[in-house]
């Protein structure tokens, strides 16, 4: 007959604890990788994970509440939209298109904003001059307007919402790379790259590139969120990802008069994007923890 001691059981517990805040500290990011893997998968698999069409809706069904609510059901967890769609089936489409607009804007960015960074921090005169002036008139236009201009011109879409972030990034890159391309170009071994001959795209890209590329890595991580947030705000005003594509901003906009009777159209898209943003932005401090040898040495 076993005979139950009186605290063996909070104590194990408290050692579960204990040892799970201990691992937490020794591997920090884990936690964040885990809540990113759960967000991206959905995205990556949609097609296996619902049986819903994300942009073809049962009208008998629309408005219906979560599965909690009295006259939810498990086809529809998260409950319906106006036109009967399932809200969970257009989340994991929503993040997919918020996951490639960003691969692609954060990519293309980089590469433009690296590659004049370097120039302009490399060849200095004239070339440092123009460019400089770029990122400056870039920087005092306000992306907003941009957008809402841009809208106008060649309408919503998914090629405005490309040109849009990367109007906003490439500067951000740009002054990043040439501040530390201004400070690697004072190092011995880039003069004597210089000596033995090496030319100037070599000197660039075996010399300098690999030095700013933990930076390039840390603001791309960290700016996946913001370009979320971004395609987000350009699809709520009906500029961006347009209707009937599922975009996380355009489905809050569609909840947002009914918020009182359907607060779940807008209440769970707007949870992903607080989740997304969330994890992406830790991970991105993690990132700069550990690329960046001055905060290791800390």
């Amino acid at each position: 007959m076993a005979i139950a001691l009186p605290g063996i059981g909070a104590k194990r517990t408290g050692s579960r604890i204990l040892g799970a805040v201990r691992w937490t500290r020794r591997f920090p990011a884990v936690p964040f990788l885990v809540l990113v893997l759960v967000l991206l998968a959905p995205a990556i698999f949609a097609n296996v994970l619902t049986p819903h069409h994300p942009e073809i809706g049962t009208l008998p069904k629309a408005m219906q509440p979560p599965v909690w609510m009295e006259g939810g059901d498990w086809s529809r967890p998260l409950g319906a939209d106006t036109q009967g769609r399932d809200i969970m089936t257009r989340i994991f489409y929503g993040a997919r298109v918020s996951l490639i607009i960003s691969l692609i804007s954060i990519f293309l960015s980089g590469f433009i904003g690296s590659s004049l960074g370097m120039a302009a921090a490399y060849f200095g005169g004239w070339v440092d001059h123009v460019i400089s002036r770029l990122v400056d008139i870039s920087m005092a236009i306000p992306a907003i307007l941009f957008a809402l201009v841009l809208g106008v011109v060649i309408g919503a879409g998914f090629k405005t919402v490309i040109i849009v972030v990367l109007y906003i990034l490439w500067s951000q890159y740009a002054r990043q790379v040439r501040g530390e391309t201004l400070t690697i170009m004072g190092q011995d071994y880039i003069a004597r790259a210089r000596v033995a001959g090496c030319s100037h795209v070599r000197i660039m890209t075996r010399h300098i590139f690999p030095n700013v590329f933990n930076t390039l890595v840390v603001l791309a991580t960290l700016q996946l969120g913001f370009v979320i947030l971004v395609e987000s705000g350009l699809s709520f005003l009906a500029v961006g990802i347009p209707r009937p594509t599922p975009a996380w901003g355009s489905m809050i906009a569609d909840g947002r008069s009914l918020i009182i009777v359907a607060w779940w159209i807008s209440l769970f898209p707007g949870l992903a994007i607080l989740l997304t943003v969330l994890s992406m932005n830790l991970l991105g401090d993690w990132l700069r923890d550990k690329l960046d040898p001055k905060l290791r040495q800390a």
